[in-house]
């Protein structure tokens, strides 16, 4: 599996970033979902990392910088096809390296409440992630989950 930064621009990431979303809003409303878009991942302040598996893409996520010390995982999604595969913890341990690299000390994410968001709430515990209260622009949300991770580990 190789891991690389990503420039959105190949089809099968963006199908997988339309998919994403499409999935989300499908089981929230909309004050309730937080994933990003395209144009929102394009953003200065986000780097995008996607999981390959030859010409196949296995997954996605993002690392949004909040301030010089912090930053918050975004845009974690693996394939129907890479799932249970690995594929999520590689790209959640490549994004914290990438992190502790550029002099963060902590790492912040929501992540949904419900039954189905149980695997990806394991994962981030499994990996460290605490959790907490909302942090930044978020509120107090019966559907979501917020956990944070001090960093270097």
């Amino acid at each position: 599996m190789e891991i690389r930064v990503d420039d959105l621009t190949d089809p099968q990431v963006q199908a997988l970033v339309g998919a994403h979303l499409a999935d989300m809003h499908a089981g929230s409303p909309p004050e309730s979902v937080h994933a990003l878009g395209l144009a929102a991942l394009s953003d200065d302040a986000i780097t995008v990392w996607s999981a390959w598996h030859d010409d196949r893409l296995a997954g996605i996520g993002a690392l949004q910088r909040l301030s010089d010390t912090s930053g918050e995982i975004k845009s974690m999604r693996v394939t129907d096809a890479a799932r249970g595969t690995g594929v999520g913890r590689a790209l959640l341990r490549h994004i914290m390296a990438a992190a502790a690299a550029q002099g963060m000390t902590s790492l912040w994410l929501e992540t949904g409440s419900a039954a189905s968001f149980l695997p990806a709430r394991q994962l981030y515990a499994s990996e460290g992630f605490i959790p907490c209260g909302p942090f930044g622009g978020y509120t107090d949300d019966p559907l979501s989950a917020y956990f944070t991770l001090p960093l270097p580990l």
